[in-house]
């Protein structure tokens, strides 16, 4: 694995860490009132859906280090 994706794969990590304690906010308050301000947080959905996408990337570069595998097979009738 390269510097470049190992910066990447940290950087997933850290993201996919910061949408784990969105997700955990939103399903212990989804909208909350102090005083006369109201504040209403992101969408559970729109959270679990960047959470998904981010496993599939940090899976993938964990796997295969990132790289896009192609096989060719030419069958032979010998």
């Amino acid at each position: 694995m390269t510097r470049l994706q190992k910066e990447r794969l940290e950087r997933y990590r850290k993201r996919l860490a910061m949408y784990y304690e969105a997700e955990e906010a939103v399903l212990l308050n989804q909208e909350y009132t102090i005083g006369t301000k109201s504040l209403k947080r992101a969408d559970l959905s729109t959270i679990r859906v960047a959470i998904k996408d981010l496993e599939g990337q940090i899976e993938t570069l964990e796997v295969s280090g990132g790289k896009n595998k192609a096989f060719r097979f030419l069958p032979r009738d010998i």
